[in-house]
């Protein structure tokens, strides 16, 4: 069947749905969601499977994958707790939820994780180049952080005394920062969120590069390579996050502006839920595992590339296995 025949023999049904969604999430009462509402569901969550397997356009795709989306959450809203809530979140929602937009993933993964590795190259080859990009102060800083004759390696001298629960704290309001910082900028049209994924990729790329040619690579990377897997995977879905902003201001499509922004709102929202998630458990294990010195860079190695494959897999594999409501 041609994408315009199943548009047109469907299209009623989807605005119906739509129009039941926006009175249900405009009431706060916890009644049912009403009679042959889950029926109505699946009916959408098939309509989205067939127009994926057909390969229809993405002008399709995307507005029907949104009301499964609220449908899937107004099931829940009426039928399980918060904590079950949370816990189809973490287990099945947000993994989908990135599979689903992952062409604005990958492309924000090509100028953050590019400009990183380009940039950390650059400084490595040529040494006097870290200084176009990072103040003097900052690199001495950099450099005392990451010292090998350091009693706590990742922290700066002023901090140095500070217990693993302030750090922990620390490094959740800074990192949340950049990451709130990378995703809302994304309402210039895109722009701000381009500019914060290379601006942060040459940042660290820089300092990498540069640590590494004076010779504390030994301490910095065994430090990076366990949080990393959670911190640099978040700041790459915050930056996901705000282009899909930007995406639908510059291209709309059939909606008004306004409308494009606030249905693609709602799955950036979720997806910042899930990075916040990933920066909560990079924090803890920045404070309470990187920073200590006993462990054999071996061990750092070995836990770091679990860490990375737990989150590859998960993002990948969870919620694979969808199970319909009652």
């Amino acid at each position: 069947m041609k994408q315009s025949q199943f548009e047109l023999h469907h299209q009623d049904e989807w605005e119906r749905f739509a129009e039941r969604l926006e009175t249900l999430e405009r009431s706060r009462r916890k009644n049912e969601a009403g009679e042959g509402f889950t029926q109505t569901y699946r009916q959408i969550c098939q309509h989205l499977a067939l127009a994926q397997e057909r390969g229809y356009s993405s002008y399709l795709i995307e507005p029907l994958h949104q009301l499964a989306m609220r449908g899937h959450q107004q099931l829940y809203r009426h039928r399980s707790p918060f904590a079950a809530q949370l816990l189809s979140f973490v287990l099945a929602d947000f993994p989908r939820l990135v599979r689903a937009e992952w062409r604005l993933v990958a492309l924000a993964g090509l100028l953050f994780f590019g400009s990183l590795i380009v940039m950390g190259l650059l400084v490595y080859v040529y040494p006097d180049l870290i200084y176009s990009i990072v103040s003097p102060a900052q690199v001495a800083e950099m450099e005392s952080m990451y010292d090998p004759a350091a009693s706590r390696i990742g922290q700066a001298a002023e901090r140095g005394a500070s217990t693993d629960w302030l750090m922990f704290g620390y490094y959740i309001m800074h990192n949340i920062g950049i990451a709130f910082q990378t995703f809302a900028s994304g309402l210039l049209y895109g722009l701000g969120s381009l500019f914060f994924l290379l601006f942060n990729g040459l940042m660290i790329g820089a300092v990498a590069g540069h640590l590494t040619d004076i010779g504390f690579g030994k301490t910095f990377w065994p430090f990076v390579v366990g949080h990393g897997a959670f911190e640099l995977t978040a700041i790459d879905l915050a930056g996901a996050a705000g282009l899909k902003l930007g995406w639908a201001l510059l291209k709309p499509g059939s909606q008004r502006r306004g409308e494009a922004l606030r249905v693609a709102a709602r799955t950036s929202v979720r997806l910042v839920g899930g990075v916040t998630m990933f920066l909560l458990i990079a924090a803890f294990i920045e404070a309470y595992w990187s920073s200590m010195t006993w462990p054999h860079a071996t061990t750092k190695y070995l836990v770091g590339a679990a860490l990375w494959a737990l989150v590859a897999a998960y993002l990948i594999f969870a919620g694979r296995i969808a199970h319909a409501p009652d």
